[in-house]
């Protein structure tokens, strides 16, 4: 089994993909062969947008992977925009429907990147929500969160989630040009409660090896 990392976020629209795509370059420059896997995506029309971004740029990096379909990296995909609870119409969604893909990618690759969909407790259905997922494929786990006012809120709620559910994670900050406040606004406290403060776009090397270390041990 190749090492697993878990993609999620504090909201929708927070920057998982972004993430992903700069973590498919970080582990690659460490020299592992990289795969992806979006099990679940929802808004789909023509394709699945997100992990077509996903597999397009793991390809340049693993062309292995070409081998494969954007229905093996994409294998749930449901028309409306919404939890996929309500996209698949209140249905059970069994997880181990999710292993047969990923076995495919995982021969291909020594570490994949497992991207959610929304934030952690978006429902799948009825008894499962989307924190259940890096459980389910014991991965070590990123948490992508946003930089502007209410950030901190954002950011412990999920972080206390996950620290109930004893999923070992990282924080990723994914600051955006209009975030001009963070400095003053957010940050004092947060480098008053979290020992170290990663933020995406030009620490992603850091967050890697970070990842790496939380999966060793």
């Amino acid at each position: 089994m190749s090492k697993r990392i878990f993609v999620t976020a504090t909201n929708t629209n927070i920057g998982k993909t972004y993430a992903s795509k700069l973590l498919i370059q970080a582990f690659s420059a460490l020299g592992l062969r990289v795969g992806v896997y979006k099990p679940i995506e929802t808004g789909v029309t023509d394709f699945p947008s997100d992990g077509k971004e996903l597999f397009e740029t793991a390809s340049l990096y693993n062309p292995a992977l070409q081998s494969l379909s954007l229905n093996d990296i994409v294998p749930l995909q449901f028309a409306l925009p919404s939890a996929p609870f309500v996209a698949n119409g209140g249905r059970n969604i069994d997880l181990s429907t999710f292993d047969t893909p990923l076995e495919k990618i995982e021969a291909l690759c020594d570490i994949v990147i497992i991207e959610g969909a929304g934030g952690l407790m978006v429902p799948i259905d009825g008894e499962s929500m989307m924190i259940d997922l890096p459980r389910y494929f014991n991965a070590a786990t990123l948490l992508v969160t946003h930089c502007n006012l209410g950030c901190i809120n954002d950011t412990l709620l999920s972080t206390k989630t996950l620290e109930d559910a004893s999923i070992p994670f990282i924080i990723g900050f994914n600051c955006r040009a209009e975030d001009h406040s963070f400095e003053t606004t957010s940050l004092p406290y947060l480098n008053h409660r979290f020992k170290s403060i990663y933020r995406i776009d030009n620490e992603i090397d850091t967050i890697a090896k970070a990842l790496l270390d939380t999966i060793s041990s």
